[in-house]
């Protein structure tokens, strides 16, 4: 309830609306590793928590929850061979991906992450669907006039004798203002992109050497051509309140002309060259050490880095639309369509991992006895949402170069002003900032290694991972992950942070609930009173849900956790003050029911985020999966069991959130 501006009668805030059906998907994890924490707390956890909420909220049947393994690419090809080469692994390619796809499915399944498929692009039937929706995706764009044969260089290793791929040669980014030294052919590890020709200090991770360039043709989709709806789509999202603002600014930051940015010292040099250079606008910015030039295509920003490069002087170049490459010829990957005589090529990994969700779908619906043709009900229609749950680096492909390719699959190729027209529904992307470890960003491939996620289970339960991760804000800033095991500076009586996030189960909620077990157990042989609710926990219960739902709505999952924060201890409160050894029988009753009602209503809102102890509260209410339901949420435990239902009776000292037990030993420290 709020009240209006004029301060007159409070008026009931609109509930959100929610689609009739949805299709979730998480950014899928390379096949080369295990999963890090940052793959699980950074987004599987958030992906997952939403799924559940909608599976509660629209009915589990109108749900489809779609992840996998990336199967594909030269990071995976490249780091088989390393291991082969070092002795620390013997198989195939397929059995190293498979082993760590198998490892990747056993971590979720540790964490309670619940996706309906956890596919793979390159192995299974899935592998086989997926290379079919490829060859599907790729040829309708082809045929609707949306993509073009590009001749670029490629990076040769002379004294290797082969083309290296794009994990084979490494060097400086060449976007301005990117510090990463891990530049690879045509896209550094920050998530930038750029032509090979522009790598800063190339050098071979093969030999060595300093490659050659050699020139290669590829497929490329038309992004360019997309960019003025890309505009319009990008004024979209500036309105909706369930995109976050790192979505569209990043977005932004790619829709700018194309630019070049010149050190100072090199400006005598490049006045006496720019006659020789595609026509151009000279930008002053006095203050800065380099100085700009923007271009209004970029086949001329292109000459004119050549031109640059032939003289001496050092560049970089700004973000900006370029043409989205679609092939390679990497071995490992899925084999592109044969059109206009061009073949031998395969996917490049990226453009295929956009639409493998779309693949995985199919083969979740297949295993169900179902029509593959049924996945443009989850894709396509209006009645249906789609929901990427993706880290920042990655708005690049998800936010750019995937819905511009979703608008390019309309029957009709038209440019329209409003791009949600299109056949294939736009995605909701919901991407998170960086979860840092030590307040450090961590890579696998860097100097600061993540800790992996399935080590974090010998200190942590999965509930207490999954609740703190949930509640650290990650859609509204970077925040760093700092587990007290793993942090050399944290002091014998210092908190654990994530320990003390689980107190409000463990302690707070878990004593809630053994408290109305023993209580019903001792004073009414287990059988749960049928009181009606009385109208404060009514409407203080009706309150929490509200107020949850909306934050969900719009992915705000910290501040859900602020809610079940605030509710569960008002509760723990009323209940010391209602249920005491003297309380008298009648009074008793009711305060056992308003305790089960609150009970009843902090399990529905905590089931998304902690499957593990809810369902056994669930359990030992005996109450079927329908109390999950979000059609009956207001209602109390009485509408699903009537009257004189008995509980399953609770043994002494039974945790329905416990610790880990490995803290234990440190209980009295993490209390304060």
């Amino acid at each position: 309830m709020a009240k209006n501006k004029e301060g007159g009668k409070p008026f009931e805030i609109p509930r959100p609306e929610f689609p009739k059906r949805a299709v979730i998907t998480g950014g899928m994890p390379y096949g080369n590793k295990e999963l890090h924490f940052g793959h699980v707390g950074g987004m599987f956890v958030f992906a997952d928590t939403f799924a559940r909420f909608l599976r509660d909220r629209i009915g589990k049947e109108n749900v489809v929850f779609v992840g996998g393994t990336d199967c594909y690419g030269s990071p995976i090809a490249e780091g088989w061979r390393k291991k082969v080469e070092a002795g620390e692994f013997e198989g195939s390619l397929e059995d190293f991906v498979q082993r760590n796809h198998d490892k990747q499915q056993k971590t979720l399944d540790d964490y309670g992450i619940s996706p309906d498929i956890f596919a793979a692009s390159g192995l299974g039937r899935s592998k086989e669907i997926h290379a079919d929706v490829t060859d599907w995706f790729i040829r309708s764009l082809h045929e609707k006039g949306q993509l073009e044969q590009i001749s670029t260089m490629q990076f040769y290793d002379e004294k290797a004798g082969c083309f290296l791929n794009g994990r084979q040669v490494i060097g400086k980014c060449p976007v301005e203002g990117c510090t990463s030294e891990k530049g690879y052919a045509d896209e550094c590890d920050l998530g930038h992109q750029y032509m090979p020709e522009n790598l800063i200090d190339p050098v071979s991770t093969l030999t060595g050497e300093k490659p050659t360039m050699r020139p290669v043709t590829n497929w490329y989709f038309k992004l360019r051509d997309y960019e003025e709806l890309l505009k319009n789509w990008i004024e979209m999202l500036k309105k909706r309140k369930d995109v976050r603002p790192v979505v569209w600014k990043t977005i932004e930051e790619f829709l700018k002309p194309p630019v070049i940015y010149i050190k100072r010292e090199f400006e005598e040099k490049y006045l006496s060259l720019k006659d020789s250079m595609p026509a151009h606008e000279y930008l002053e910015e006095k203050k800065k050490p380099s100085f700009t030039i923007e271009f209004k295509t970029l086949s001329d920003c292109d000459e004119a880095c050549k031109v640059l490069a032939n003289n001496g002087i050092r560049y970089r170049t700004g973000k900006t639309l370029v043409p989205f490459r679609l092939t390679g010829n990497i071995e490992w990957g899925v084999p592109a369509p044969v059109m206009d005589g061009v073949d031998g090529l395969t996917v490049w990994v990226w453009p295929e991992s956009l639409w493998a969700p779309v693949s995985f779908t199919q083969t979740y619906l297949e295993q169900q006895g179902r029509s593959r043709d049924e996945w443009k009900n989850y894709w396509c229609s209006k009645e249906s949402g789609v929901y990427q749950f993706i880290g920042q680096d990655n708005i690049y492909f998800y936010g750019i170069a995937e819905p511009a390719m979703w608008i390019a699959q309309q029957a009709a190729a038209e440019k329209t002003a409003d791009p949600a027209e299109g056949e294939m529904q736009l995605p909701v992307i919901i991407a998170n900032h960086h979860i840092l470890f030590l307040d450090k960003k961590a890579s696998s491939s860097g100097a600061v290694k993540p800790p992996m996620a399935d080590d974090l289970l010998n200190y942590y339960t999965p509930e207490q991972l999954r609740m703190h991760w949930l509640g650290l804000g990650l859609g509204q800033r970077s925040v760093s992950f700092m587990p007290k095991p793993y942090n050399p500076d944290a002091k014998p009586d210092d908190a654990d942070p994530v320990i003390k996030d689980g107190l409000l189960l463990s302690n707070v909620y878990n004593r809630m609930v053994r408290t109305a077990f023993y209580t019903t157990q001792k004073h009414f042989d287990g059988v749960m009173p049928s009181n009606t609710p009385s109208e404060q926990v009514l409407a203080d219960g009706k309150k929490a849900v509200l107020d949850y739902e909306r934050h969900m709505s719009k992915f705000a999952f910290h501040q859900c956790t602020y809610v079940l924060d605030s509710y569960i201890r008002n509760g723990s409160k009323l209940m010391a003050k209602t249920i005491k050894e003297d309380t008298p029988a009648e009074e008793l009753s009711q305060a056992l029911a308003d305790l089960f009602y609150m009970i009843k209503i902090a399990a529905v809102l905590l089931h998304p985020m902690a499957p593990f102890g809810t369902e056994k509260v669930r359990e030992y209410l005996q109450v079927g999966e329908e109390m999950w339901s979000w059609d009956t949420v207001f209602e109390p435990l009485t509408h699903y069991v009537g009257e004189g239902h008995k509980l399953k009776f609770l043994p002494p000292r039974t945790d329905f959130f416990t610790r880990h037990e490995s803290q234990f030993e440190s209980k009295e420290q993490n209390d304060k």
